[in-house]
């Protein structure tokens, strides 16, 4: 059931991260600024993020197998919008839709490892089912580059509309949670739903956990997801195929980082200071992609935050020993939703800062790779400077 659980959050990971080879193509037809395409790219982490609660109460009350199906076809349907989007705004419309639908892939993931694995085997197995659920990146980099240069962009939505029906016909077909109980009690009431998420706030190391969660997730994304393509094919002149092959890479590394921090997790006394120390070597590798202009600073840079942000899987564990049992699955949900949000909200910055840069005749790519070690370097300081849980 895992496994047809992560062919839906592999299929997210491909939508998240098609920016970054279809940028050129949106740009050249619509007439794109660098905030347009930020907002673009955005739209799909808003809507996806800004589910999280609302997925996270349909898990609650209904099961994992019946929101995942309600939602998923979104997908689908958003996926042809775009494809045959007669606008700009048509194909941001499908990137919300596509947000929407995708918003409880992952979700429902870490839920069914939470409630049907042991606490001690959490990050293991998490890490792998987040490692192979980035296979869906794969298809993002030289498939779709190859794609996009033999036909256009639009059909890369159309493949991915595919892709995103089998994957639900198969969550259809392997995925059925066991009945509940009879002595498990009545089901929770909506508002009483709504009022658990409500107390997760209460808790005074929320704030830090939620700050960092903007932002670490949120830098990988943003470099893989939307400016990798661009930089390349702008600083150093490479080929949109030339691009999508680094992408490629940075998305197999990727794929261990999760497995690999997963197996080293130090856990609960000492979890929290790697997650400082890795968070902060991200923000430095951000700096120097910015500063140094070297392409093998660019690439290499670009592959040790693939492989880095792994570690990501380690702050999913914090979450789940930072709450009790029964908020589990809210706490997995408000996280995600923190972590999709600023998402969204990197994008956008990143847009604005390289659009401000360009009109000041600056080189964009500096000002968008150091706003993000900036926004980095914020979230680490909340993180370590505000209440951390009690264990």
């Amino acid at each position: 059931m895992l496994l047809a659980l992560i062919s839906g959050f592999a299929l997210s990971q491909a939508f998240r991260t098609i920016t970054a080879i279809l940028a050129t193509g949106l740009q050249a037809e619509f007439g794109l600024s660098a905030q347009a395409l930020g907002l673009f790219a955005g739209a799909f982490a808003f809507a996806f993020g800004g589910m999280q609660l609302f997925m996270g109460i349909g898990i609650d009350l209904f099961g994992i197998r019946r929101t995942v199906l309600t939602a998923f076809p979104l997908t689908v349907a958003g996926s042809l919008l775009s494809a045959w989007a007669p606008g700009y705004a048509a194909v941001l419309l499908g990137q919300v839709l596509i947000g929407v639908g995708c918003a409880p892939a992952f979700l429902v993931c870490t839920v069914f490892v939470a409630r049907y694995f042991a606490p001690q085997r959490f990050a293991m197995v998490s890490g792998v089912a987040m490692g192979l659920g980035g296979l869906g990146m794969l298809f993002t980099g030289t498939p779709l580059a190859w794609l996009v240069q033999q036909s256009s962009w639009r059909m890369g939505f159309v493949v991915l509309a595919g892709l995103a029906l089998a994957a639900w016909l198969l969550i259809f077909w392997k995925v059925h949670e066991p009945a509940q109980p009879a002595h498990a009690g009545p089901r929770e009431s909506l508002g009483a739903a709504v009022r658990g998420f409500g107390a997760l706030f209460l808790l005074p190391h929320t704030l830090g956990i939620m700050l960092l969660a903007l932002v670490t997730y949120a830098s990988f994304l943003a470099l893989r997801g939307l400016w990798l393509g661009p930089l390349l094919i702008e600083r150093h002149g490479y080929s949109l195929v030339q691009s999508g092959n680094v992408a490629v890479a940075v998305s197999l590394v990727s794929l261990f980082g999760p497995a690999l921090f997963g197996r080293l997790d130090p856990g609960p006394a000492r979890r929290r200071r790697w997650i400082v120390g890795c968070s902060v070597l991200m923000a430095g590798l951000f700096g120097a992609i910015a500063l140094l202009h070297s392409a093998w600073m660019d690439v290499g840079g670009a592959i040790a935050v693939g492989v880095l942000s792994g570690y990501i899987v380690l702050q999913y564990a914090d979450v789940r020993s930072a709450y009790p049992a029964a908020m589990t699955g809210r706490a997995m949900a408000v996280f995600t939703m923190a972590m999709f949000l600023g998402v969204a909200l990197m994008q956008w910055v990143t847009g604005l800062a390289a659009s401000i840069a360009q009109a000041r005749g600056a080189d964009p790519y500096v000002a968008v790779m150091a706003t993000i070690a900036a926004m980095l370097g914020g979230g680490v300081l909340a993180f370590r400077l505000l209440p951390a849980p009690r264990h």
